[in-house]
């Protein structure tokens, strides 16, 4: 598939054997994508496009095609969903759209508006898709490092595992704050069915997530507060009507957090114990957004590192030149994953490494490149060891009272922090 082999390879990574990967052409691959095995178990692995496969980005296209190369053998399957008239792929040959108990009026007829519609509808598909037929859920712009099939086989797929859900936490594990881009479990899984149902609850009599932050039903929780303000269409935005708008973004996040640190004694739920007991976690940072903290969230700066060629021969390597290397060497061999986001943070921090390559079609491909050599360890190699698994302890309760009813405020809300989330 890639002709291209002559990059050093770094310490902490093993090669992986060239039969357990599929190096068919991309024609080859595409078609496989397009046209996906029946479901036939949990090893689903989950994405969603609005207008499908065919008409995504280049390297939206490249990322997801490594998720098969690297996986199909071992099993997995890629399902990448649409909402595209006469799809095979679309939502509706999958869930139920129909059905109030699965997504909200405003989906079913099509009128979710706001600035991020697509972004919302991917919400609302992930956590029926996992209820329904299990599996990953994960956004187009999460290149896989790691070696998933080993950590699903070591928890949620090892009948003797207490592990329910493979995730990502964002901040200290007191902080309890799941990414939503990357979740894991089998079907009907307890602790995304309530998630589920609340989010469908926040839903109601609503075309937008504007002003779902204000909810009862999330009374406790603080707003994701990066400590950034935002000034758009010559509007300034201080600091807390950021951080609202934020929250709205992302309120499937705060619908997260709450069921983690929710007791619930009529329906015999308890958040705080059950993510003590059954979610394996990483760190979002060292696990999925490793270049953001070697460059300090500068998109622009990271394009820039990435498109520089390697040096050759007995060329003299540059700073920024160390600095590229450094971030391609420490993400294949300490990371997990690669999230690349492209939604409200360009709005909050401007552009992105994922907006940037959206701009410059094919820069992320380009051979003699750090990109490229990122790009190629992604698929040829996978880390010797993974990072740490998250400490959960059982703490304090952000709630007490009914999932779907205003309760009592628990001891664990004043404590909560909003972590330093930065919006996909």
């Amino acid at each position: 598939m890639d002709s291209f082999t002559t990059y050093p390879v770094p310490n902490g990574v093993d090669a992986i054997p060239h039969d357990e990967l599929d190096l068919r052409s991309d024609a080859e691959v595409d078609h496989e994508l397009l046209n996906p095995k029946p479901i036939t178990d949990e090893k689903n692995l989950w994405f969603f496009w609005n207008s499908g496969f065919q008409k995504m980005h280049g390297y939206h296209q490249r990322t997801v095609r490594n998720w098969h190369r690297r996986f199909s053998k071992k099993g997995w399957v890629v399902r990448l969903l649409d909402v595209e008239p006469g799809s095979s792929l679309n939502v509706a040959n999958y869930l139920d759209v129909q059905d109030p108990e699965v997504f909200p009026k405003a989906f079913t007829e099509g009128t979710i508006g706001g600035r991020h519609v697509n972004q919302h509808i991917s919400d609302l598909v992930r956590f029926p898709l996992l209820l329904r037929y299990g599996g990953v859920y994960a956004d187009v712009g999460l290149i896989q490092i790691g070696d998933l099939d080993s950590v699903w086989n070591e928890t949620i797929g090892n009948p003797s595992s207490p592990f329910e859900i493979f995730t990502y936490n964002t901040g200290s594990a007191p902080d309890r704050s799941m990414t939503n881009y990357f979740l894991a479990s089998k079907r009907n899984n307890p602790f995304f069915l309530r998630c589920h149902k609340l989010l469908l609850t926040l839903w109601a009599g609503k075309t937008s997530t504007e002003g779902m932050h204000t909810s009862p039903l999330l009374k406790g929780l603080p707003l994701m507060d990066t400590g950034l303000s935002m000034e758009e269409d010559g509007i300034t935005y201080g600091r807390e009507e950021t951080a609202k708008m934020l929250t709205d973004y992302i309120i499937q996040g705060h619908v997260v957090t709450m069921v983690m640190g929710l007791i619930d004694v009529e329906d015999g739920w308890d958040g705080p114990k059950y993510v003590a007991n059954h979610v394996y976690a990483y760190d979002y940072m060292i696990g999925s957004q490793h270049i953001n903290e070697l460059t300090a969230w500068n998109g622009p700066k990271q394009f820039e590192l990435m498109s520089l060629q390697i040096p050759k021969g007995d060329e003299t390597e540059s700073d920024d030149q160390k600095l590229a290397r450094k971030i391609v060497e420490d993400c294949l061999t300490k990371s997990f994953g690669m999230k690349l986001a492209t939604g409200m943070i360009i709005r909050v921090m401007g552009d992105t490494l994922s907006s940037l390559w959206r701009k410059h079609d094919g820069s992320d491909n380009v051979p003699g490149t750090y990109a490229h050599w990122l790009r190629y360890g992604t698929l040829y190699w996978r880390p010797k060891n993974h990072p740490p698994k998250t400490a959960f302890e059982e703490m304090p309760a952000f709630k007490i009272g009914p999932l779907l009813r205003e309760g009592e405020v628990g001891p664990g809300a004043c404590a909560a922090t909003s972590g330093s989330r930065v919006p996909n």
